[in-house]
């Protein structure tokens, strides 16, 4: 998103539990839910956590779905098997029990993928992870390759004709057409989101369009983290704090 549509607002208030009420809850993952882990893989999501967001989806009718820039299978192997889930920036759909809404992975992304091998071998920290139909490069373990990556990751979406995804320590390319954003659209006209207020709770830039289409239809954004140019209206400190606030929800029905 640009960041010319980004109003910067450093110190946005905190939402109000009352929110929450007749909302239709979206959430993303890493940052919000769980703290950002060093690898892919290094995150445990917890029975406290898939009890809380069980109870809280009861509380709100049903209405809460998790939105991830992670694939649907990766989402379901950590737990969110009987959560509605958006993967993969908005490219992938499923209902608890049910299959995966999703293009086919395009040969292009396997390209992408042995070229950011290529460029991993022999760099340790940088981490090549495949996805169902995208494929990221992350240097979290190495962020003086980030420029370069950087570089090699935006020359391949050109080449490839595959969408740039920046993410934090992270470059993903993938297949185009949608986002965050596009996924609350679809889910807002469907059953069980159809009909509560859209509100989306996340941390990275990624989720910025979730954001802008929460506020399109009615609703607002909370960003998670840190004070930075947002389109959210209301923030949360950190993963704690993020929590913190849907315990209220669950003592608030939707």
């Amino acid at each position: 998103m640009s960041e010319s549509r980004l109003a910067p607002l450093p110190h946005l208030p905190p939402p109000p539990a009352s929110l929450l009420t007749g909302a239709s809850l979206f959430l993303d993952f890493d940052g919000t839910l769980a703290p950002i882990a060093d690898t892919p893989d290094g995150v445990v999501v917890d029975t406290d956590l898939l009890t809380l967001l069980g109870e809280l989806r009861d509380a709100l009718g049903g209405r809460l779905a998790i939105v991830s820039g992670r694939s649907i299978a990766t989402l379901r192997d950590l737990g969110f098997a009987n959560f509605l889930l958006a993967g993969t920036h908005g490219l992938e759909f499923a209902h608890p029990g049910e299959g995966v809404e999703a293009p086919p992975r395009r040969p292009a992304v396997d390209d992408a993928e042995a070229a950011f091998h290529a460029f991993a071998d022999g760099k340790p920290g940088l981490l090549v992870e495949r996805k169902s139909i995208s494929v990221g490069l992350h240097f979290r373990g190495a962020p003086q390759w980030g420029a370069q990556a950087g570089e090699l990751a935006s020359d391949l979406a050109d080449k490839l004709g595959l969408a740039l995804q920046p993410g934090k320590m992270l470059f993903e390319l993938r297949p185009g057409g949608a986002d965050k954003g596009s996924a609350v659209h679809v889910l807002m006209a469907r059953a069980p989101m159809a009909g509560g207020r859209p509100v989306f709770i996340g941390d990275d830039v990624t989720d910025e369009e979730g954001f802008a289409a929460a506020a399109a239809l009615g609703g607002a954004g909370i960003l998670v983290g840190p004070p930075r140019a947002t389109l959210a209206a209301f923030s949360l400190e950190q993963v704690a704090a993020v929590r913190h606030y849907l315990l209220e929800g669950v003592a608030r029905p939707g």
